[in-house]
């Protein structure tokens, strides 16, 4: 089976080539370019130099969300794009989950994606010493303060084992942490260089999932924001006031 994965849900676009469970090929770029710019280029160099066409791909894998709005837009509608023309099936990947696929550490993980308005997307989940990955918590948009109390209560359940905290929100529920009274040091940052890639965890569990029979036609591929964009959020905001105003 050959599985392309695309992630480009954050800052740093990436692409991923896996075939019969091993991975071939992955390549991310995070200087600042707009995905548009840079996801079809990313993609075409990846499949060039492993020398596999779009015809022989069997399954597209892509973040779905959460993330950048424009972002998850943009990797859906060039996955659907490329599975047009053989009708190749697609595997929408929860993003926090694929980066916590990327993580090689035993205890409580904590992806965080930088959400804005002082929010993060996150989720927990706990890995075993061989690897074995249990969903702890739903992706969800809350403060990074909530984030690390889920972790604190979950580390006085678990005395001695660590908390890895992953994504481009990280920092952000790293510095939550510290300023909780008796702050341990138990709770860190997964390595930078690999915080934020999960184009090949995509690739992986989209692998995993078709082999499940969970892969979808293109068409259905859908973005998973996990709350209002921006302009949804002032235009209820308004509406929500103007309602008030009448009843006073």
């Amino acid at each position: 089976m050959i599985v392309v994965g695309i992630d480009s849900s954050a800052k740093t676009a990436g692409v991923a080539v896996r075939q019969d469970g091993a991975l071939l090929y992955e390549s991310w770029l995070g200087t600042g370019f707009t995905h548009s710019e840079t996801l079809l280029e990313l993609t075409d160099a990846a499949l060039r130099a492993v020398r596999i066409a779009p015809l022989q791909v069997d399954v597209f894998a892509v973040t779905a969300g959460p993330g950048s709005f424009t972002g998850l837009r943009i990797g859906m509608a060039l996955v659907k794009g490329l599975a047009a023309a053989n009708s190749t099936p697609c595997v929408p990947v929860s993003t926090l989950h694929a980066l916590v696929e990327s993580v090689d550490a035993a205890g409580l993980i904590v992806p965080a994606m930088d959400a804005r308005r002082g929010e993060v997307y996150t989720a927990a989940f706990e890995k075993s010493a061989d690897g074995t990955l249990t969903r702890l918590r739903d992706d969800t948009a809350e403060s990074a303060a909530a984030a690390v109390e889920f972790a604190a209560a979950w580390c006085a359940q678990h005395p001695g084992k660590t908390v890895t905290l992953a994504g481009d929100g990280a920092h952000l529920c790293h510095a939550a942490w510290l300023k909780r009274a008796n702050a341990g040091d138990h709770v860190h940052l997964a390595d930078a260089d690999i915080r934020t890639r999960a184009a090949a965890a995509a690739a992986r569990i989209g692998e995993q999932q078709a082999a499940q029979g969970l892969a979808l036609p293109a068409g259905e591929l859908r973005p998973d924001y996990h709350r209002l964009c921006q302009a949804e959020r002032e235009r209820a905001e308004r509406e929500a006031a103007a309602e008030k105003n009448r009843t006073v």
